[in-house]
């Protein structure tokens, strides 16, 4: 609590703006869903324009993946816990009963949120101070262009490279009621006799946990 405190002036936070930007849906009231839309926007903008300043040789599709690596739902809550802006959230009883201001969601949703507050009350330079303050280590920290690359792709590339053919993959089984399914597929890559399975929430969730298996096993043995 005390980490953003230090961020915000006690004005901002005595507005109604504020109080809209901490307040879940699940609340009663004015919630911060419009807020979130609208923070969403301008901290993408935010962060796509110090990546462009930061780094210059970049690649389009190199600056698309670090600002995904970035600014997606688990970064984001990321840095709303180290922020404990969740001590802050105002949440309905349902959400208090069930940890609601520890949820992914809610957190990364809420710092967009917030991150609409500032622009709204104190303009895009305030806002733009406030995202890069916050995001100083993970900008400092990049990661390089391959390790973004997904499971799938990396897969992929490897195979290339050594004249090899791409990698089979297949869904094996689909369990579960419709909004909670559970899909498993299986990856192939027969020219080094190796099959790996995943499992996920989707189709395509699956067979990057099985691609991800199989390039680790692809890169041991090229290892060895």
């Amino acid at each position: 609590m005390d980490k953003l405190t230090k961020l915000l002036s006690p004005e901002l936070m005595a507005t109604d703006t504020f109080v809209r930007a901490i307040t879940h849906r699940s609340a009663n009231g004015k919630n911060n869903e419009r807020m979130e839309f609208l923070g969403d926007s301008v901290l993408g903008l935010i962060i796509t324009t110090e990546l462009y300043r930061q780094m210059p040789r970049a690649s389009e599709g190199y600056l698309s993946r670090l600002r995904a690596s970035l600014v997606n739902e688990n970064a984001l809550a990321q840095l709303s816990a180290e922020l404990a802006l969740g001590d802050f959230l105002r949440l309905g009883p349902g959400e208090l009963k069930s940890g609601g201001f520890r949820r992914k969601s809610i957190l990364a949703d809420a710092l967009e949120a917030l991150i609409g507050c500032i622009y709204l009350e104190q303009g895009l330079p305030a806002t733009e101070h406030f995202v890069l303050t916050i995001f100083t280590e993970r900008l400092s920290n990049l990661p390089a262009e391959d390790e973004l690359k997904d499971p799938k792709s990396r897969l992929q590339e490897f195979l290339q490279s050594r004249g090899h053919e791409l990698p089979d993959y297949e869904l094996l089984a689909v369990e579960g009621e419709a909004h909670r399914q559970t899909f498993t597929a299986e990856c192939r890559v027969p020219v080094m006799q190796i099959t790996t399975c995943g499992v996920s929430s989707s189709r395509r969730k699956a067979e990057q946990d099985a691609a991800a298996k199989a390039f680790a096993q692809v890169m041991s043995d090229h290892d060895q």
